[in-house]
C-alpha cells in the first residue's frame, strides 16, 4: 500500500474486524486496508461509461447469485440454447465473471486495462454509495441493488468470517458479532446507512438505480428477471418467453445447480476464499437456526429506529 495511503488509514478511528486485523472508519463506513485501498484507487481512476452496469450489495446479501443471473441475463444470445458454447458459468464462479471494482480490478493496479470486457460492461461493487466514483454518479450507468434481510445478512456474514478466520484466532461468537454488527462495526457497514444511501438514490433516479429485495426475488424470481431485464434495457421477446428462456436461466443460476459445479465445489478465488464458502444455504429466514428470538428482536429494534422515516421496511 502507497505511504500516502497507510498515513490516511492509520489516522482514522479503528475497531478489531471480525476476521484478522482492523477497520477504520472513513467518511462513516467501516473498511478493511484492503478494501480502503481498493476504493480510493478505484474513485481516482474508474472511468465509468453511459452502458456500464454496477450490481451493488452490502456483503452476504445473495451476490454470488445475483452476479450469476446478471451475467446469463446479459450474454443470453452468445451462449443460448441453441449455442455450441458451452456457458462460462458452467465451468467459472460468478466472482471471476464479474469482477469487483474495488477488490479485483482496482486492489493491486491504478489502471487495469479493462478493454478487453464487451459492452455492456458488468461490473460488482460493495461501495456504499457515497463512496462509489464520481464517474459512476455522473454517468448515465445503471445501478442494481440487492438488499437482504438484516438477520439472514447477519448470519451469513458471521458463518463466512469464521471460514476466513485463522485457525489459531478460533470462531468469533455469534454474541460478539451481533454486538459489531448492532454498532454498524461491520465490512461497509453500517448496514443501514449503506441500504439506506441506494434506497434514496432508487427513489431520486429510479432509471439509473434499480433496488431490489433478496426475499422477493427467491418468492418470485421469474417475475423479478424480467424487472431486471427491462430496467436493463433489453427485454425478454414474446418468443424467448415463449421458449423458456427466463426458466433455464433462473435453473442455471440455482442455488442447487450451482453448488453442484465442480468450480464451485474445489475451486479458489483470487482471495483465497474456497468458492464453496459462498454457497452455504441461501434460504430465507435461516438466521432462526442460529439466533434466539431476542438476538432477532435486537436486530429488528436497531432497524426500526435507523430506518424510521425512510419508508423502508426491512
Amino acid at each position: 500500500m502507497p505511504q500516502a495511503f497507510k498515513d490516511l488509514f492509520s489516522s482514522l478511528p479503528s475497531e478489531e474486524d471480525w476476521i484478522t486485523a482492523s477497520f477504520r472508519l472513513y467518511q462513516g463506513f467501516w473498511l478493511s486496508s484492503r478494501l480502503f485501498k481498493g476504493i480510493l484507487t478505484c474513485q481516482n481512476h474508474f472511468q465509468a461509461h453511459p452502458s456500464d452496469i454496477l450490481l451493488v450489495t452490502s456483503p452476504k446479501s445473495g451476490t454470488t447469485w445475483l452476479k450469476a443471473i446478471l451475467f446469463a441475463l446479459l450474454n443470453r444470445a452468445k451462449y443460448s440454447a441453441n449455442s455450441q458454447r458451452r456457458h462460462p458459468l458452467l465451468t467459472q464462479n460468478s466472482h471471476d465473471l464479474v469482477p469487483f471494482l474495488e477488490l479485483n480490478l482496482y486492489l493491486g493496479q491504478e489502471n487495469p486495462d479493462l478493454t478487453a470486457i464487451a459492452s455492456p460492461r458488468l461490473f460488482a461493487t460493495h461501495m456504499p454509495y457515497s463512496l462509489l466514483p464520481q464517474s459512476v454518479r455522473d454517468s448515465n450507468c445503471k445501478l442494481v441493488y440487492l438488499c437482504r434481510n438484516p438477520k439472514d445478512t447477519f448470519v451469513s456474514m458471521w458463518h463466512f468470517a469464521n471460514r476466513m478466520r485463522p485457525e489459531e484466532k478460533g470462531q468469533i461468537p455469534i454474541q460478539e458479532g451481533l454486538n459489531k454488527f448492532c454498532r454498524g462495526v461491520s465490512v461497509c457497514g453500517p448496514y443501514w446507512d449503506h441500504v439506506l444511501g441506494y434506497h434514496k438514490a432508487s427513489l431520486d433516479m429510479p432509471e439509473k438505480v434499480l433496488f431490489m429485495m433478496y426475499e422477493q426475488m427467491k418468492v418470485d424470481p421469474h417475475v423479478h428477471v424480467r424487472r431486471l431485464a427491462d430496467f436493463l434495457g433489453c427485454p425478454f421477446s414474446k418468443e424467448e418467453l415463449r421458449d423458456g428462456t427466463v426458466e433455464g436461466i433462473l435453473k442455471m443460476c440455482s442455488f442447487d445447480n450451482m453448488s453442484a459445479l465442480e468450480v464451485n465445489k474445489c475451486g479458489k478465488l483470487w482471495t483465497g476464499a474456497e468458492t464453496k464458502w459462498f454457497f452455504r444455504r441461501g434460504e430465507v429466514g435461516d438466521w432462526v437456526n442460529y439466533m434466539s428470538s431476542e438476538m432477532g428482536e435486537r436486530i429488528d429494534g436497531v432497524m426500526e429506529e435507523k430506518l424510521h422515516g425512510s419508508g423502508l421496511k426491512l
